[in-house]
């Protein structure tokens, strides 16, 4: 039986920069190109999963981010209660997927073997390498481990009717996407493999990277797993926000991915 899914991309924080920091080699054309935060609701019939984390407001300061609002308010705004999520998805562990341990006590987290090996092994002694993952987040995902709400994957599973899980690496070796079936095909939350819509369809990577190769055959995959270009969804770009209709009304941060995407001349 073929479920069909709600897709609901929850904006948490927003970063202003400019183009040069997001392809790898920089942008010769320079100029402003702001990231946004998201973690993703997938909501089903008797179901919900949460893909990502995020981050909190101690983080945010650290890191030089703004939060726009708590990913638990976000999720709240949508009608998901963190507390009765049973499964979250953790595309990989960098501090801005992967945090915010206080919510979602009650769920599993999958996450790719390949993931933990990496952050918690020998890579983790270079700084360069180490620099977007948070000791803290590490350990706090050991113990759950220990708890017994660590689902490992090595590489595509199928965690329930309509989504799946597919390791394609290139951003760090753990690194994977989820396509989930909906009403309009299937599509595919590309997380890092593509944080802009320009990383995925310009071909040009982001600069943090585990293997460029990696990278570019993950974009590959997720063309297979999508059921066009338009069923793709990037981690970082703020036009998904512009391009989706929202959740609800004054939902302004909150967007249905699963909907088809507004006409041009229907986006703000």
């Amino acid at each position: 039986m073929t479920v069909n899914y709600e897709i609901h991309a929850v904006r948490y924080a927003h970063l202003e920069r400019t183009a040069t920091f997001n392809f790898l080699g920089g942008d010769p054309h320079d100029g402003p190109m702001p990231l946004d935060y998201y973690v993703w609701a997938i909501v089903g019939p008797t179901r919900t999963f949460v893909v990502d984390t995020g981050f909190d407001a101690e983080q945010a300061r650290k890191r030089k981010r703004t939060l726009v609002r708590s990913v638990d308010d976000g999720l709240r705004a949508i009608g998901v209660m963190h507390a009765d999520v049973s499964d979250v998805i953790v595309s990989h562990m960098h501090y801005d997927h992967a945090g915010n341990h206080l919510l979602f006590p009650n769920a599993r987290m999958h996450l790719q073997d390949a993931e933990m090996r990496y952050c918690t092994g020998r890579c983790m002694t270079h700084s360069q390498l180490r620099a977007p993952f948070e000791a803290e987040d590490v350990v706090r995902m050991v113990r759950r481990v220990f708890d017994d709400r660590v689902i490992f994957h090595d590489g595509e599973a199928e965690i329930a009717a309509g989504i799946t899980l597919h390791r394609v690496g290139g951003h760090t070796p753990g690194l994977q996407v989820v396509r989930v079936t909906t009403a309009r095909g299937p599509v595919v939350l590309a997380s890092d493999a593509a944080h802009f819509y320009a990383n995925f369809e310009q071909g040009r990577p982001f600069p943090i990277l585990d293997s460029v190769s990696d990278y570019l055959e993950a974009h590959r995959t997720i063309r297979r797993l999508a059921a066009s270009d338009d069923h793709v969804i990037p981690g970082h770009d703020p036009a998904v926000l512009t391009r989706y209709p929202t959740s609800g009304k004054d939902l302004t941060d909150i967007v249905r991915v699963d909907l088809p995407p507004r006409n041009k001349d229907e986006r703000r």
